[in-house]
């Protein structure tokens, strides 16, 4: 019997020990703190380290709790750490990000947001993380106007765009890849 307990417990052991070498910790090589993402060693299909991407974001989702972080902001800090750890350098990694619809919410500053959902905006720490990573934010003025809303009721790291549809088709026609969070 002593045997067999020794049997067991060594391979729960060397179970362990092989679940823990699996395991790995979120890095974020290129936005700080959001977007953790995991290197992928036996992965053949990889970004080219030497590729320039120019990449607009269509993001119109809506966070689904108000209280969290919108999981398609995180999404945007999420493709760009992937990069990164795929080998492309911040500075070959061109991100424009055009907010309107149900998304615009994740763009107000703590003042509206608060009134509206009783917390600070879980979101803006996010926003000037990817700012921080180069990426530039353009804000639909329709969907600000179809919300009732003010230019003062959004995050100051913001440009004000007329529209998402001409901040679109101003920057496709440039050869940026248009993703849609």
């Amino acid at each position: 019997m002593f045997r067999s307990v020794k049997t067991f417990l060594t391979t729960v052991i060397l179970s362990a020990l092989s679940i823990s070498a699996h395991c790995q910790t979120p890095q974020f090589p290129i936005v700080k703190g959001f977007g953790g993402i995991y290197e992928i060693p036996e992965a053949t299909e990889r970004p080219d380290p030497n590729g320039e991407y120019k990449i607009i974001i269509d993001l119109v989702s809506a966070a689904v709790d108000p209280q969290q972080i919108n999981r398609m902001v995180d999404n945007i800090a999420r493709m760009m750490n992937l990069h990164g750890v795929g080998g492309v350098a911040k500075e070959n990694l061109k991100v424009k990000v055009a907010i309107h619809g149900g998304a615009i919410f994740s763009v107000m500053n703590d003042a509206y947001y608060e009134k509206l959902y009783g917390v600070k905006n879980p979101n803006l720490p996010v926003f000037e993380a990817l700012k921080d990573a180069g990426v530039e934010f353009y804000i639909c003025g329709q969907s600000l106007i179809a919300r009732n809303m003010k230019i003062a009721d959004v995050w100051g790291g913001a440009e004000i765009a007329l529209s998402m549809l001409t901040t679109l088709t101003k920057y496709v026609p440039q050869g940026y890849m248009l993703m849609r969070f």
